[in-house]
């Protein structure tokens, strides 16, 4: 869905997932630093927003969740995961509950996959799911952003800022009063910084949670009968995950950031050596220059120097071995 705030000044289209909203407005790093300052909003117009309604949706939602929502205070926020019957991440949900409905957002394109899940899982159970993507849009406001929230909109407020459902029709003039926009990229680099995992990016057909550092923030350990329950609890009591997330921080002097993909070696095995991970985010941060979120083996030493292809990286720990 593409956003009308591509028609902003400096506007240049993302691509790929993103595609639908800006990329960035002309300058990255000034973007970056505005809401690293607190200023400014992010257009997440594109990514899908589902409704659960009726009398049952916690209650419902928390038997297929790896969240504890059945007691979910209003207004509270969480995220949660959909696991596979072997454990492996299906779908990210960050949702919020406004007493009459759960509100989650999910990457682009994924809520018809997630709905048809949802709907299969009804039973007997008093709840609707509604796809609104094209009713509501999401806008992101930085942590220590002062800006004001619509009538009409819903808020789902973390420690790394608001997530605002705005109704579509309302984006164009909200922009006007929100601040300087911010695009993609700058939103991208900050999660990289704050080490926060994304769902088609840090994940792959066979990442369980564990892998990730979801554990602390999207998995209820005390909760069970959930798809995938046997995997996060086998692994969290009796074993290792099999691969950890680590923090790159790459060679400044190379020109190109390695893409997505990428395959890790350790450095001292040279371009040779046998392939011990591969890069899921890379990006150009404000302070500390070019970044990266990768996949690597777990029994990898931690301090071991590693390259991605042919940029030198040193590693800092997301995930413990």
């Amino acid at each position: 869905m593409k956003s009308p705030l591509l028609t902003l000044p400096g506007a240049v289209p993302a691509e790929g997932v993103d595609e639908g909203v800006a990329a960035h407005y002309g300058d990255l790093f000034r973007e970056q630093r505005a809401l690293a300052d607190g200023t400014g909003f992010v257009d997440l117009s594109h990514r899908g927003v589902i409704a659960v309604t009726g009398q049952d949706r916690l209650s419902w939602l928390h038997l297929l969740l790896t969240q504890h929502v059945s007691d979910l205070p209003v207004g509270e926020a969480t995220e949660a995961l959909i696991l596979s019957a072997h454990g492996h991440i299906e779908h990210a949900l960050y949702l919020v509950d406004d007493g009459t409905t759960v509100w989650a957002h999910v990457e682009p394109g994924t809520q018809d996959a997630l709905i048809a899940y949802l709907e299969s899982m009804k039973f007997f159970y008093q709840v609707e799911v509604a796809d609104r993507t094209a009713e509501f849009a999401v806008v992101y406001l930085p942590a220590g952003s002062i800006a004001e929230v619509p009538e009409g909109g819903v808020v789902r407020e973390t420690a790394h800022g608001r997530d605002l459902f705005l109704p579509r029709a309302d984006l164009e003039s909200y922009a006007q009063k929100a601040g300087p926009p911010a695009g993609i990229l700058a939103y991208e680099a900050l999660r990289v910084e704050h080490h926060r995992p994304r769902l088609g990016f840090e994940t792959d057909h066979r990442t369980i949670p564990h892998e990730l550092g979801w554990i602390a923030g999207a998995v209820h350990l005390q909760k069970g009968c959930y798809r995938g329950q046997e995997t996060v609890a086998r692994v969290q009591n009796l074993g290792k995950p099999p691969r950890r997330l680590v923090f790159l921080h790459l060679d400044g002097s190379e020109v190109h950031l390695p893409t997505p993909g990428t395959e890790i070696r350790l450095a001292d095995e040279g371009p040779d050596g046998r392939k011990i991970g591969f890069i899921t985010t890379s990006v150009r941060h404000h302070e500390l220059g070019p970044v990266a979120l990768a996949l690597i083996k777990r029994n990898v030493p931690v301090d071991a120097p590693l390259m991605a292809d042919t940029t030198a990286a040193a590693q800092e720990t997301v995930v413990e071995p």
